[in-house]
């Protein structure tokens, strides 16, 4: 809560928890767990939601569209908490605007594919995590704002450590290494020497 122009000090963990958040997101969404660079991948666009779209892009993966959802979900939580007066459709459109410039992100730094599916699932999640949040407050009343904080806390310091296991793990996201040498005889394997 923001009184007389100054935050109130119960608001400050909770959004220095959503600016983590936040970073985790836009580092999964643009960069999949990578090291952050900028060009070299491809500038694909895919309008048709969930099917295979004419460029040859397949349709979205089972996994990929259930992931992106409960990635989301947190962000319509967040949200829900630190805007608990906003009108529900101001918030969902702040969530799938975030997620469509991110989509546009990756398009003008060529570092993924924009898919209009991921626009349409990610605020889907965003708003799974806005009623989780009226589902609480209204099953547990004034507890409610710190039962969800302490879930925020322990979720946001879960996906840090998940992510930095992810880091620390030999195991990639990403295409095996290629190498190729001065014959044009190429090798494929991620057991390369670097």
């Amino acid at each position: 809560m923001v009184l007389n122009g100054r935050m109130t000090p119960s608001r400050r963990p909770l959004i220095a928890l959503f600016g983590v958040y936040l970073a985790l997101l836009v580092w999964v969404v643009m960069w999949k767990l990578e090291w952050p660079s900028v060009g070299g991948g491809v500038r694909n666009v895919k309008l048709t939601p969930f099917v295979t779209a004419s460029n040859g892009d397949g349709a979205s993966q089972p996994m990929e569209v259930v992931g992106n959802l409960l990635l989301f979900v947190p962000l319509g939580i967040y949200l829900a908490l630190l805007a608990p007066k906003s009108p529900r459709w101001r918030l969902t459109l702040l969530a799938g605007s975030l997620s469509a410039g991110m989509e546009i992100a990756q398009y003008v730094l060529a570092v993924g594919r924009t898919d209009i599916t991921d626009v349409i699932v990610n605020t889907a999640g965003a708003v799974v995590g806005m009623g989780l949040v009226a589902l609480v407050q209204h099953g547990t009343g004034t507890r409610a704002r710190r039962l969800l904080t302490r879930a925020c806390l322990a979720g946001t310091a879960l996906a840090v450590a998940a992510c930095a296991t992810f880091v620390a793990l030999p195991i990639r996201y990403g295409p095996p290494d290629v190498r190729c040498d001065s014959q044009g005889s190429c090798r494929v394997g991620h057991d390369l020497d670097r």
